[in-house]
């Protein structure tokens, strides 16, 4: 059974720094793509960075790219989040997903993905 926990989350500044980490387990996800989603008030769902589990190639959003890595450390079933230069606009609900395939990373939408964790908050403001 796939499981997905999220945590890191929380209250920074504008500017500040957060890393978001997630616990996976129930699957290998060598054979998975992974990513972080991320919903903010009143809007869609919407892919922020998402990996392969086999190679390590990485898609980013243009709103995140330069700012945010994605990474796997593959000793503890980690997909790390390392979110740099945050702004308000950032802020919202962030969820980790995976979907078998781990080409699917490319695409790195919310409806291709289809077992989630159940997110941690991040909220930028001064």
């Amino acid at each position: 059974q796939v499981q997905l926990v999220e945590s890191g989350g929380g209250l920074v500044r504008p500017g500040g720094s957060l890393r978001l980490s997630c616990a996976t387990s129930g699957f290998n996800y060598d054979n998975y793509a992974l990513g972080w989603f991320r919903r903010a008030p009143g809007k869609e769902r919407e892919g922020v960075a998402c990996i392969s589990g086999w190679t390590g190639r990485t898609y980013y959003s243009d709103s995140v790219a330069g700012r945010f890595t994605i990474s796997k450390d593959n000793a503890k079933n980690t997909v790390l989040l390392q979110m740099n230069g945050l702004q308000p606009e950032d802020s919202g609900v962030y969820y980790c997903a995976t979907e078998y395939g781990p080409d699917w990373y490319i695409k790195c939408q919310a409806d291709l993905f289809n077992s989630w964790g159940q997110g941690t908050q991040v909220t930028v403001s001064s």
